[in-house]
């Protein structure tokens, strides 16, 4: 793979603003904002900022009857992810809004406001039945710009009212900051939270995910959700072969040495227009190993980039997966780690209260 020859985009994860082909969009690309660009013609070009807009939808909960999933129902109170991952498998979801999965996924975010009053609403209908809310599916609920907006929080805080059980994944330590209703809602078996690590190497971390937390203050914060009682997962994903995967034992003995009971492994997907945004990451930082990771992913898919069908999206096949699974295995062994089943309970659901007011007791 030759190494591409344009500047590397610093800060973000996707190295170009394309527009997919899949919908006949008119080509473009992002360079800066126009108007500073234009008043500084002989000087690097500026750098991309993050804008939010705030959308009204007219619902919150979503449903899914994909098969291979633990979840039938999800919450996303943000559309684009600031985290910047390169490998998200989310950035496909900006192209249905004529947006680039690329930079546009990452620098053009929403925001729901509503979303916690949705909820309520959608909650509080007679024909309701509780099922395990599932929160971080798409894009991660405790992106940089939660600090500002708190539609989280304020989704837990209805969730704790109405005794309603919730699974949150992220890759942010932001996550403490709701502990206090973490540990309420565990007591009652009511969350489970799983926190994404895929490398200990913090310059690594600062190209493939570049405003998502440190890797050792997401361990960190595993950490303390176990001292808090908050079930914990320890999640490896993505494994990207030949960039990541030398980390996998230690996460996990690390994981393990602070409490965390549970750990899992996803390998690399790479949906649609996440294929050659990856390829062109590679093309930018890791030139002399490129051919050789797409290899191993084709290896793992079929001969394809990537495996779009239920059950074995999840389960990659072949030589390199099997040695990936058997290195799990073993290091879950020593570790003493497992993946253990954390049963939530709907039994306590009641439906909560319109108006926004919440119960005192």
């Amino acid at each position: 793979m030759e190494r591409r020859l344009d500047p590397e985009v610093h800060g973000r994860g996707a190295q170009s603003g394309a527009v997919p082909t899949r919908f006949g969009l008119a080509t473009r690309e992002a360079d800066g904002d126009w108007r500073d660009h234009m008043e500084a013609l002989d000087g690097p070009p500026v750098k991309l900022r993050t804008t939010v807009t705030e959308e009204r939808p007219k619902t919150i909960l979503s449903f899914n009857r994909s098969p291979d999933i633990a979840f039938d129902r999800s919450v996303n109170a943000y559309r684009g992810c600031e985290h910047g991952c390169v490998y998200c498998f989310a950035r496909p979801t900006h192209a249905y809004h004529d947006l680039s999965p690329g930079l546009d996924f990452e620098t053009k975010l929403y925001a729901k406001p509503d979303a916690a009053r949705l909820l309520r609403e959608t909650l509080a209908k007679p024909k309701y039945r509780p099922r395990p809310i599932a929160m971080g599916t798409n894009t991660d609920p405790y992106q940089p710009i939660e600090r500002r907006y708190r539609i989280t929080r304020q989704i837990l805080e209805v969730c704790l009212d109405a005794r309603h059980p919730v699974t949150i994944t992220t890759k942010s330590d932001r996550v403490l900051d709701d502990l206090d209703l973490l540990a309420e809602m565990a007591e009652r078996r009511l969350v489970a939270v799983a926190i994404s690590v895929t490398t200990f190497d913090p310059k690594l971390s600062g190209k493939l995910e570049p405003r998502a937390a440190a890797p050792a203050k997401r361990l960190a914060a595993l950490g303390k959700l176990v001292e808090s009682g908050v079930p914990a997962h320890c999640s490896i994903a993505p494994i990207i072969p030949a960039i990541t995967d030398e980390f996998m034992e230690e996460i996990v003995a690390r994981a393990a040495a602070l409490g965390v009971r549970s750990a899992g492994w996803i390998p690399l997907r790479l949906p649609h227009e996440v294929a050659p945004l990856f390829r062109e990451w590679l093309s930018v930082h890791f030139p002399e190993r490129g051919d050789k990771v797409m290899a191993i992913v084709r290896s793992i898919r079929g001969g394809r980039d990537n495996d779009p069908d239920f059950f074995t999206r999840m389960k990659p096949s072949g030589v390199w997966a099997d040695l990936f699974r058997a290195r799990f295995r073993i290091a879950c062994k020593r570790a003493g780690i497992g993946k253990e089943r954390f049963e939530l309970d709907c039994s306590q659901f009641r439906p909560p209260e319109i108006g926004g007011q919440m119960r005192l007791l």
